[in-house]
C-alpha cells in the first residue's frame, strides 16, 4: 500500500527530525491513523493550506510548510518578484511562530527578503502590510476559527488579496511539483540577517494600519457615545491589542475585556472552538456584561478577521446577531451617513457572497449602489476591489459574507474584524445619541426593508470516509434537485460547478457568470432560498437557508419549515 510505503520512508529518511520519527513510531499498528496521515498530500488549495497538526504528508508540520513555501518561492521567482520580498504574520495557534519562522527562512534561502512580524498580528493587518511594504506576496499562519488541533497557511498576492485564478492554480502546480521534501530550502537566521534577507517588523506597520482605519470614521464619537459600555473578547487571539487601541483612540471610555480570553492561548481552553458564530463562546462575556451593565458584546476570532456581536433586546437579554444582520447593520449605517453628508460616491458598490442574505440587496437599491455577488470567500471581494481601482467602474464602499466577515474601506483586501469593531461601535454611539439601541436599529431596518431571516447549518464528516460522503451528498442533489422545499416551489437551480442556472418551469439554461465552484443554489417562491456547499476549511457540508416574512414571527416560521424540510436531511 502506497501510504505505508511513504510512512516507512518518513521513519527511515535522515531528513526528518527525531521528534517527528518518535511521533510516527507511536502509530505502529494503527493503520487507520497512518492512512489518514499518509494517503494523500495535505492539499494546497486555492487559498493555501489548512489541516490538523502532526507528522505526515496530510498534516500541518514544518515539512509541509517548507514544501508549500518552496513552491510559492519558485512561483515568485518565475514572476520576477524576488526583489520585492514577502511579509509574514501569524496568530496564537500551536506552532504558529515556528511555522512563520520556517516560512521566512525558506524564503530567505531562495534569496527572497522576508519581513516577519515580531509577534502575533491580525490577518487584515497582514493584507495591509503587503501593499504598504510593496511586497510581492504575503503569508499568514492561521487556521482562523478552526478548533485548536488545526493550523493553516494563507497566501496573499501583491494587491493584498488572497490568491485567485489563475495564480492559485499556477502556485498549486509549483507546490505539487515538489515530490521530495528535502528539496525545500532553508537557512540559518543569522546568515539570513547578515545577508539583509530577514527583517523583523512591528510598530511602524501597526501605527500606519490604525491611522488608515481612523480615516474611515464618519461621525466622531460624541461624549454620550463615549460612555457606551463595551464588552470584548479576542478569544485568546490576535485582536486584543489592535481592537483595544482603536476603541481607545476613538474615545470609548468603558471597554471591558474578558480576562480569561484576553491573552494568547493556543488551546483555547475556555472555548475549545474559537468561532464567534458559536453561541457557546459568549458565556464568560455575558457574565462580565451583566456585571458591568454592558450595552454590547463583541468577539473576534483568533486571526481577527471575523466579528461576532451580541446586543441587549427589549427584555435586557443578550441576543446574537448573525453575520447577515451585522452586515446589514453596518451597511445601512455607512451608506445612510455617507449619503447624509453628501460623500457617498455616485458609482458606489456593495459586494456580498452568493450564500449571504438578501436584505443588503434592498439596502444597495435604496442608496443607488450597485450590488455585486461573488463566490464564497472574501478573496473574491478583494479581487473586485482591485478591478474597480484598475477600471474606475465602481468605488467600493462595503463588502461582507454571512460567516461574520466584513470590510469597510480598502486598506485591507480581506475581511477585517478590527475595522468592523470600530464601525459598529461608532454606529452604536451614533444611535445612542439618538436614543436608539442597536437592537432597535436592527428592528428599524427590518421594518424599512422587510423581515429577512437566515440560518446556516452544517454536518461534520471527518476523515477519508467523510470526504467521500460529502461528494456523494453533493452528487445526489445534482442528480435529484428538490422541486419544493418548505412549501415553496423551486424556481431556479444554480450549479456553480458547471456554470448553469436552470429555470425549472421553462428548462432554459443560462450561465452563472462566476468561476467554477462546488456550490448548489435553489431560488424559490416567496423570496426563499437554499445553498449547499462543502466547507473549504473544515470537514463539513454546509446548508444555507434564507426567507422573507411579513413579520419577524412569520419569517421565523417560514425559516423553520424550510430548514426542517426532509429534502435537506442527510444521513
Amino acid at each position: 500500500m502506497e501510504y505505508l510505503k511513504i510512512y516507512k520512508e518518513w521513519l527511515s529518511n535522515p531528513y526528518f527530525d527525531e521528534a517527528t520519527k518518535r511521533e510516527l513510531e507511536a502509530l505502529k499498528g494503527n493503520n487507520k491513523e497512518i492512512k489518514e496521515r499518509f494517503f494523500k498530500d495535505l492539499e494546497f488549495g486555492t487559498g493555501g493550506l489548512r489541516g490538523i497538526l502532526g507528522a505526515g504528508i496530510n498534516r500541518m508540520n514544518i515539512y509541509t510548510i517548507r514544501r508549500a513555501t518552496q513552491g510559492l518561492a519558485n512561483y515568485i521567482i518565475k514572476q520576477k518578484g524576488e526583489n520585492r520580498g514577502v511579509v509574514i504574520a501569524y496568530d496564537s495557534r500551536r506552532m504558529s511562530p515556528e511555522f512563520a519562522m520556517e516560512t521566512a527562512l525558506c524564503m530567505c534561502a531562495n534569496n527572497i527578503k522576508a519581513y516577519l512580524f515580531d509577534s502575533l498580528r491580525p490577518t487584515p493587518e497582514l493584507s495591509f502590510a503587503v501593499r504598504e511594504l510593496g511586497c510581492m506576496a504575503g503569508i499568514v499562519i492561521t487556521a482562523s476559527h478552526n478548533p485548536a488541533e488545526y493550523n493553516g497557511y494563507k497566501v496573499y498576492w501583491e494587491d493584498g488579496a488572497q490568491i485567485t485564478s489563475p495564480k492559485d492554480v499556477e502556485i498549486i502546480h509549483e507546490v505539487n511539483s515538489i515530490k521530495d521534501f528535502s528539496l525545500a530550502k532553508t537557512m540559518d537566521r543569522r546568515e539570513a540577517e547578515d545577508k539583509g534577507l530577514f527583517k523583523i517588523i512591528g510598530k511602524d506597520i501597526d501605527d500606519k494600519y490604525i491611522e488608515n482605519l481612523k480615516r474611515l470614521v464618519i461621525n466622531p464619537v460624541s461624549e454620550e457615545g463615549k460612555g457606551l459600555n463595551i464588552v470584548y473578547t479576542p478569544l485568546n487571539g490576535s485582536g486584543n491589542l489592535p481592537v483595544r487601541r482603536i476603541l481607545k483612540e476613538l474615545g470609548f471610555k468603558n471597554v471591558y475585556v474578558v480576562e480569561e480570553q484576553e491573552y494568547p492561548d493556543s488551546e483555547f481552553t475556555t472555548v475549545g472552538y474559537p468561532n464567534p458564530e458559536d453561541p457557546k463562546v459568549y458565556s464568560l462575556a455575558i457574565e462580565l456584561a451583566n456585571k458591568v451593565s454592558g450595552d454590547i458584546i463583541l468577539a473576534t476570532d483568533p486571526d481577527a478577521d471575523r466579528l461576532g456581536v451580541r446586543v441587549r433586546d427589549k427584555k435586557g437579554e443578550f441576543v446574537l446577531f448573525n453575520g447577515n444582520m451585522t452586515g446589514a447593520l453596518i451597511a445601512e449605517y455607512v451608506f445612510s451617513q455617507l449619503e447624509e453628508k453628501g460623500t457617498l460616491p455616485k458609482n458606489s458598490a456593495l459586494i456580498k457572497t452568493i450564500v449571504s442574505g438578501n436584505l443588503t440587496d434592498q439596502i444597495a437599491k435604496a442608496y443607488n449602489a450597485q450590488l455585486i455577488e461573488v463566490l464564497t470567500g472574501f478573496k473574491y471581494i478583494g479581487e473586485k476591489i482591485k478591478e474597480f481601482e484598475e477600471t474606475g467602474s465602481n468605488e467600493f464602499v462595503f463588502g461582507y459574507e454571512e460567516s461574520y466577515g466584513c470590510l469597510v474601506g480598502t486598506h485591507s483586501r480581506d475581511k477585517d474584524a478590527v475595522v468592523a469593531v470600530m464601525t459598529l461601535c461608532e454606529a452604536a454611539a451614533y444611535y445612542k445619541s439618538k436614543g436608539i439601541s442597536l437592537y432597535e436599529q436592527m428592528e428599524r431596518i427590518f421594518t424599512k426593508y422587510g423581515y429577512y431571516k437566515e440560518l446556516t447549518t452544517s454536518v461534520t464528516l471527518k476523515g477519508i470516509e467523510g470526504i467521500e460522503k460529502i461528494k456523494q451528498i453533493m452528487e445526489g442533489y445534482r442528480k435529484n434537485p428538490p422541486k419544493v422545499a418548505g412549501g415553496n416551489k423551486v424556481l431556479k437551480c444554480r450549479d456553480y460547478l458547471i456554470d448553469t442556472i436552470t429555470d425549472t418551469k421553462t428548462g432554459e439554461i443560462t450561465p452563472t457568470g462566476l468561476p467554477k465552484s462546488d456550490v448548489l443554489y435553489y431560488e424559490m417562491e416567496n423570496d426563499a432560498w437554499c445553498a449547499i456547499r462543502p466547507s473549504g476549511t473544515e470537514p463539513k457540508i454546509k446548508f444555507y437557508f434564507g426567507v422573507k416574512g411579513d413579520s419577524g414571527e412569520d419569517a421565523s416560521k417560514r425559516l423553520d419549515l424550510l430548514m426542517n424540510d426532509k429534502v435537506f436531511k442527510v444521513d
